[in-house]
């Protein structure tokens, strides 16, 4: 299997100029390692937050050139395996996040975990392995690692854990993978700003798929598949992800639009991924168990 270190090479933003760290070709299974979304700077609660390299913040391991990849394609990215450190960390920041407005000065959290929980002070909480930044270059202007979009990035879906399948509109030749921002748990929404900051390393096999494009992120898992999409606004990435489902199941089934909007209404759910970054991120969900009666595929 292929690996990746994260001393050797990470990204701040994705950008079509990288030049990619590694070449691989479509179908190959790679192991990443990742920095916490601080690149490791905070240890101690006692780390004061005005001396962080803010700099460093959203650090992805990458890029990675895979070979087949062409303007027009589809990346497939199976998450086949999440692994987290010992110990995650959180902070609260006056006037960030949903209540920033209330806070009056910074703090910051280590958080053991163990035994497949996190624990906050007194109180246990399961964890929920999942990665923040994930994306390919975008077609024009570098995109820091902090804001998502078409081209994936920091979407902070809960989503995107073990057993699930990303797939991204490929911009650039090559596409120029990376990854990084896990959380060993993190709500939707993410209304602090931080989950629980972990550096880990995933496991992903990365597939080109020729001959269909899409123009945002798609997910699915065992149970459901989902359309993602950000934009300035909930109500603006709502309507786009509610928009490109529905275009989706009607080119793929032939129903009527009349037919998919009553079904997306009755049985689609709108959910948000977060709320805190230059762009909104929601995701429009699906059960397969309704999909399969059409019987055809998505994607």
């Amino acid at each position: 299997m292929e690996t990746l270190s994260r001393s050797e090479s990470i990204i701040y933003a994705f950008d079509k100029n990288h030049e990619p760290i590694k070449m691989i070709s479509s179908g190959t299974t790679i192991r990443i390692e990742t920095f916490d979304c601080f690149q490791n700077q905070v240890t101690s609660e006692a780390d004061k937050i005005e001396q962080l390299a803010w700099d460093q913040t959203n650090p992805a391991t990458g890029p990675i050139y895979i070979e087949e990849a062409m303007p027009g394609d589809i990346l497939k990215v199976k998450i086949d395996k999440i692994e987290i450190g010992s110990q995650g960390v959180m902070m609260t920041l006056p006037n960030e996040g949903t209540l920033g407005h209330r806070l009056t000065e910074s703090t910051i959290k280590i958080l053991p975990i163990k035994d497949d929980h996190v624990f906050l002070n007194d109180i246990k909480l399961p964890i929920n392995k999942m990665i923040g930044v994930i994306g390919v270059a975008p077609k024009e202007e570098a995109i820091n690692c902090g804001t998502p979009g078409p081209h994936g990035g920091d979407m902070d879906n809960k989503m995107i854990t073990e057993g699930a399948i990303l797939y991204l509109p490929v911009f650039v030749e090559g596409a120029l993978f990376g990854l990084g921002d896990f959380h060993a748990a993190m709500g939707d929404g993410e209304i602090g700003v931080t989950g629980v900051e972990v550096e880990g390393a995933a496991t992903v096999t990365l597939e080109v798929l020729k001959g269909e494009t899409i123009e945002q992120p798609l997910l699915e898992n065992e149970e459901v598949f989902t359309q993602i999409a950000s934009a300035k606004t909930l109500d603006e990435a709502s309507r786009l992800a509610t928009e490109l489902m529905a275009n989706r199941i009607v080119q793929k089934t032939g129903r009527s639009l009349a037919e998919v909007t009553m079904l997306l209404s009755a049985a689609g759910q709108i959910e948000i991924c977060q709320i805190v970054d230059p762009l909104m991120t929601v995701r429009f969900v699906l059960s397969k168990s309704i999909l399969t009666q059409y019987n055809t595929k998505l994607i």
